[in-house]
């Protein structure tokens, strides 16, 4: 005997479908918005402008060799004409990593807080990130049609590492100086702002990094459903077998995932230099005892 898992799925889609239409119409006008918005900052801003605001980010950030790298990489992209496309794919990557971090950043201390919630959101997620990607653009071209808005959302989909990330690093906060700051009379969420979210931050900021490089992960398969930007270079060179082509954008998005992951990957170590008055007086005592 079969088990249709397939014909109660297509049941559901089509009972979502027919009630929910109204919510999938102001979502996709909704993210259409964002992406436009961030699209218009990015191509409207000169090329000189950007490129010295990324350096200048990545020379802040990550030292004199990424801002090196920063910016031979984006006169590469720039004089091979990918500028444009790759300010989409930025503009898409930004909507999706500050969505994914909306979500993921409070399921990820309700995680932390409720055991509970802990058990039924995590296999949840691990479904979620180990079911194919492909499998996304189903539903996502059925609620949402072509289009650059269901690639960003099969996109937000696939990338949120950040949910567990922020979860184990409030997990792995010492209880001593939660105490010590439960003995200062700080509140509940005095403790979570000005303690354990300072010292997650670095576990949290990681999670960020894997967040928009999964996303950069799924720019080529976004464009298969009509989105926008390196990866829609990339797929036209498929067809028509042309190789010159297909290597540009992925050397475009390579470039582009080469600088995020520099600059994402050193906010971690800038963080641990901060923290509130709680995190400080810890780290003094880690350091005497050490």
């Amino acid at each position: 005997m079969r088990i249709p898992i397939g014909v109660w799925v297509e049941s559901a889609v089509e009972w979502l479908k027919d009630n929910m239409s109204g919510l999938f119409t102001f979502i996709k006008i909704g993210l259409g918005q964002v992406i436009d918005f961030f699209e218009m900052i990015f191509t409207l801003l000169p090329f000189v402008v950007m490129l010295i605001i990324i350096v200048l980010l990545a020379l802040r950030t990550a030292g004199i060799k990424a801002a090196i790298f920063a910016l031979l990489g984006l006169l590469l992209v720039y004089f091979t004409d990918l500028w444009t496309p790759s300010m989409e794919t930025l503009a898409m990557i930004t909507t999706a990593t500050l969505i994914a971090l909306v979500i993921g950043i409070p399921l990820g201390i309700l995680m932390a807080k409720s055991n509970h919630a802990n058990k039924i959101i995590r296999p949840i997620l691990d479904f979620m990130q180990t079911m194919p990607s492909f499998v996304y653009l189903i539903p996502a071209v059925y609620f949402f049609g072509l289009g650059t808005v269901p690639g960003t959302i099969a996109t937000i989909i696939f990338a949120m590492p950040i949910v567990k990330l922020t979860d184990l690093g409030i997990r792995q906060v010492p209880k001593e100086v939660v105490e010590a700051a439960s003995a200062f009379g700080a509140t509940p969420f005095q403790k979570l702002a000005k303690v354990q979210l300072p010292l997650a931050m670095p576990t949290m900021l990681a999670g960020l990094n894997q967040t928009i490089m999964l996303s950069l992960s799924m720019v080529v398969i976004s464009a298969m459903i009509g989105a926008e930007g390196l990866g829609k270079i990339v797929l036209k060179g498929i067809p028509q077998m042309k190789i010159g082509q297909g290597f540009e954008g992925g050397l475009a998005v390579v470039i582009v995932a080469m600088i995020l992951d520099r600059i994402t990957q050193c906010f971690g170590n800038m963080n641990k230099k901060s923290g509130s008055v709680f995190v400080k007086e810890y780290r003094k005592k880690k350091a005497r005892r050490s």
